[in-house]
């Protein structure tokens, strides 16, 4: 339990809203792989990623949070937390992601939204794992100066295009992909960056094996032709020493 004081009065900011958890396995596979993305992406940096996390944005008002599926906070300490205060934080989400459901859809499409306005979300993500609930199943939003979302336009690659984190999302067969957007590499996950450098382990193990083979042949090779070239050259010494002596005699 999360508890604040203001005008001398403790007030309880609780770290569950009390609701039951279900969700479907795309929703909640989703949910956890994007938290490992990005924190992978941020490691060692002052960059908290949050997920399912009761975030609070009104002190002494402990009715007004929300939880978001996954949110990243710039310039923010990445320890963990309870709950996120936005009053003692000083900061607010740059960026909010939401896996949307059944259960999910009204409050992903109309409250939410205007709640993360209100408090100054730059950017918002909303996916529908299912593609039933959504159309198009990816939608992006940026505030804009009025404090309202106006929608995101896909590139000419089709991308989503978040300016805050420098990240493209975009569908591939129905599957979200996340990108960094200066690589145009796919973000991996701590799990997914540990294969791949045991990947390039294997890889290059098999390159050394292959070309120290390969200097071993050559080298066989080379030992051969001069073993060859010495037979050759003892034939010709031979014949000279068989020549000399038959025109002596």
């Amino acid at each position: 339990m999360s508890v604040t004081s203001t005008d001398n009065q403790a007030i309880d900011y609780p770290e569950s809203d009390g609701k039951p958890m279900g969700e479907t396995d795309w929703h909640i596979d989703w949910t956890l792989r994007l938290r490992d993305m990005l924190k992978y992406r941020y490691r060692d940096q002052r960059v908290y990623v949050g997920s399912d996390l009761l975030l609070y944005y009104h002190e002494g008002v402990p009715r007004d949070f929300v939880v978001p599926d996954g949110f990243v906070v710039l310039d923010c300490d990445p320890k963990k937390r309870r709950v996120f205060k936005t009053w003692e934080e000083k900061r607010v989400p740059n960026v909010v992601f939401e896996f949307t459901s059944a259960s999910t859809r009204r409050s992903d499409e109309f409250f939410k939204p205007r709640t993360y306005a209100e408090i100054g979300v730059a950017e918002y993500f909303i996916f529908d794992p299912h593609s039933e609930y959504l159309s198009p199943a990816l939608q992006g939003f940026q505030l804009t100066d009025d404090s309202s979302y106006v929608r995101v336009e896909p590139n000419t690659r089709g991308q989503l295009e978040s300016r805050q984190l420098g990240l493209t999302l975009e569908l591939d067969g129905g599957e979200l992909v996340i990108r960094d957007a200066a690589s145009g590499q796919i973000l991996p996950t701590q799990a997914d960056a540990a294969l791949q450098r045991e990947q390039v382990a294997v890889q290059s193990e098999q390159l050394m094996k292959q070309r120290e083979g390969l200097a071993r042949r050559e080298a066989n090779e080379l030992a051969a032709k001069n073993a060859s070239l010495e037979l050759e050259l003892k034939r010709l010494r031979a014949e000279l020493d068989r020549r000399g002596t038959s025109s002596e005699s």
